[in-house]
């Protein structure tokens, strides 16, 4: 701790500060930020392009560092505290980030060794503990050193011979630094989900005709899988510095026997040729669970972003048929996106928002757990806004141009608004999104 405030001078000019002045160092005040809030990705062998583990490592970056904990680009995320409390919260302090900002503008000080912490101890292999099973995506692919590199899908089956409740699941990659993200999927028997891509073998996508004149209507939204009762769910998720997914007390998801595993592997080419090979470590339940985990997305796929606007909205818009518990969120967006927001409207009336990312990146897809869960009633209405770029003040817009619709390519765009739902262990999952059969028949009499 200082003995005084520091002089708000500090913050706004060159001021220097007298020798004696005990200031803030590495070793008593920044590193134990940085085992806490960065060491995860800034170290050896991990995402980041720089380690943060020692003085001699981070001592150059101090005046980068402190440029991004006050635009607050990092740590990355972008859920806004208004609304909601969540478990993986990594937002820097107020005083986390003065004490990085006052290091970097007093001299990056090292301090007295005596000071540090002890060094953090990182798992040196899966976080999840010793896996029931390990599957690989089959293959070994080669990432090119340069270019673009489209979105590649391996199938592998998972040889269940019979259902499995699991309880941790967790995606890791051989090769992280070129590895953007990974989306990880349960395909069961009897779905056509990615029929582009068969089981022990790889596919890429075939991209749609950008000059596809097509005027598709707004449509107002649809839940992502549901309606396959169960035979299609997104079961994992890798992003740098991401949590495993792990399940509460009493809960598990399932992956039905004979269910192959879809590897969705969005690369990036670092300037140095790769090879990936990522696996999948997967724990199952000890006792059967109470709950079912279900994720699903909420999206439109008649979503028209027109060329030149700066900040399009697209709503897609859902109503829960049965109750569920709401658990986390995942904002799937490409490289126009720029805001998501999930509000519900529930049977009484009231509107609550339940996150909202005021500040979207492409490049730090992250998943919000909530501290609690949520119960969202029968009857209540999801709706997920999303704000897009598509002007020439986005840098990253690979055309002002053009109309944009739903599509898989990093040029065309998405509306997904990922949720994990815990709902009783027998409800078919379709029942959220449809209603059953007979529902259907008087309804239409």
């Amino acid at each position: 701790m200082r003995s005084w405030p520091l002089p708000l001078l500090l913050l706004t000019s060159s001021f220097t500060l007298p020798a004696a002045w005990p200031g803030v160092t590495f070793n008593k005040d920044i590193l134990p930020i940085l085992q806490n809030n960065c060491q995860e990705c800034h170290r050896p062998g991990e995402a980041a392009p720089m380690s943060f583990l020692t003085y001699k490592d981070t001592r150059p970056w101090a005046a980068s560092m402190r440029q991004a904990v006050l635009t607050k680009k990092m740590p990355p995320w972008h859920a806004d505290p208004a609304h909601g409390k969540f478990l993986n919260e990594r937002r820097l302090s107020q005083s986390e980030i003065d004490a990085i900002s006052t290091w970097a503008q007093t001299g990056a000080i090292e301090g007295d060794a005596k000071d540090a912490p002890p060094p953090r101890q990182f798992a040196t292999g899966w976080t999840i503990g010793k896996p029931d099973v390990i599957i690989d995506m089959g293959t070994d692919f080669k990432v090119p050193s340069s270019g673009t590199i489209d979105y590649t899908y391996f199938a592998a089956p998972t040889g269940f011979k019979e259902d499995k409740w699991i309880t941790k699941l967790e995606v890791r990659p051989s090769a992280r630094a070129v590895v953007h993200h990974v989306v990880l999927y349960a395909r069961a028997p009897g779905s056509k989900a990615f029929d582009f891509v068969r089981a022990g073998s790889m596919g890429v996508v075939e991209p749609k005709d950008p000059d596809d004149p097509h005027k598709p209507d707004i449509g107002e939204g649809q839940f992502y899988g549901l309606t396959e009762g169960g035979h299609l769910e997104m079961v994992g998720v890798y992003v740098p510095g991401g949590d495993a997914y792990v399940t509460r007390d009493g809960q598990a998801r399932l992956i039905k026997a004979g269910s192959d595993l879809i590897f969705q592997m969005h690369y990036t080419a670092n300037g140095k040729e790769s090879v990936d090979r990522t696996r999948v470590g997967i724990v199952f339940a000890k006792q059967p669970p109470r709950e079912r985990v279900i994720n699903t997305f909420v999206f439109n796929p008649d979503m028209h972003i027109p060329p030149q606007e700066g900040n399009h909205r697209v709503d897609a818009t859902v109503t829960l048929l049965e109750d569920v518990k709401v658990q986390s969120f995942f904002p799937h967006m490409h490289v126009r996106g720029k805001a998501m927001e999930y509000v519900v409207t529930y049977p009484t009336g009231e509107t609550q928002i339940l996150c909202n990312v005021p500040r979207y990146d492409f490049n730090w897809q992250m998943t919000y757990q909530l501290a609690q869960p949520i119960l969202l009633p029968k009857g209540t209405k999801i709706r997920v806004s999303a704000w897009y770029d598509n002007s020439p003040n986005n840098p990253a817009n690979p055309n002002p141009k053009a109309d944009v619709y739903w599509g898989e390519q990093t040029w065309e765009e998405m509306l997904a608004g990922f949720m994990d739902f815990a709902v009783p262990v027998n409800l078919n999952p379709a029942r959220i999104a449809r209603p059953p059969k007979t529902a259907q028949v008087a309804q239409a009499h």
